[in-house]
């Protein structure tokens, strides 16, 4: 074999050498991207506690109304424990809702926008079968204009997408008839606050 051939050889197995380091060295990047993605996925999938015992939300009267109170809202073995005082109310029902958003900027409590909901079931008692996750049902005032409520959710939380901090508390004029679609038919909004954590 003359100089020539060795040369041709020599340069066609060195090029078979990197071909195939290229092609091992671009398997395992993908191997690791795959396992990366389905790291990510699993972490998506389980978002992790966030360690929120507590939250309070402090309700202020929508303009032309005088209904205020305080709830709050405190986890448990057995779920999560709702417990409030609202004065200002007339003596009655009233329908009381976990609403979409944190935003109090409408004068008439318009900007909270509808019931928390997103599993997209239908309004009903908050003890149905199928309900939203921001059906409270009502708070029920006495002779003075003063209601209290204590009820505990089993399912209630803080974290995942069915967490109700940074969302909105309406108090409604009327009662929830816990039937109408899609609101219980409560009417106007006569006090609005924000669920936010709480100082323990």
């Amino acid at each position: 074999m003359n100089n020539k051939s060795l040369v041709k050889l020599s340069f066609w197995g060195t090029m078979l050498v990197l071909l195939v380091q290229a092609c091992s060295s671009g398997t395992q990047k993908s191997t690791e991207h795959e396992h990366e993605m389905v790291m990510h996925d699993k972490v998506m999938e389980a978002p992790a506690d966030n360690g929120v015992e507590k939250a309070i939300c402090v309700l202020q009267p929508t303009q032309g109304n005088s209904v205020s109170g305080t709830i709050t809202f405190t986890k448990t073995d057995a779920g999560v424990v709702v417990k409030g005082e609202v004065s200002g109310l007339t003596p009655g029902k009233h329908g009381f809702h976990i609403h979409q958003f944190g935003d109090v900027t409408a004068p008439d409590g318009t900007s909270a926008g509808g019931h928390f909901n997103p599993e997209g079931h239908e309004h009903g008692a908050p003890d149905a079968a199928m309900s939203h996750v921001g059906d409270l049902g009502n708070l029920e005032a006495n002779a003075d204009g003063v209601a209290t409520y204590e009820v505990t959710y089993p399912n209630m939380t803080f974290s995942g997408i069915e967490s109700i901090l940074g969302r909105g508390i309406i108090v409604h004029a009327d009662e929830d008839d816990l039937v109408s679609q899609p609101t219980g038919a409560a009417g106007k909004r006569v006090a609005i606050g924000v669920i936010g954590v709480a100082k323990k």
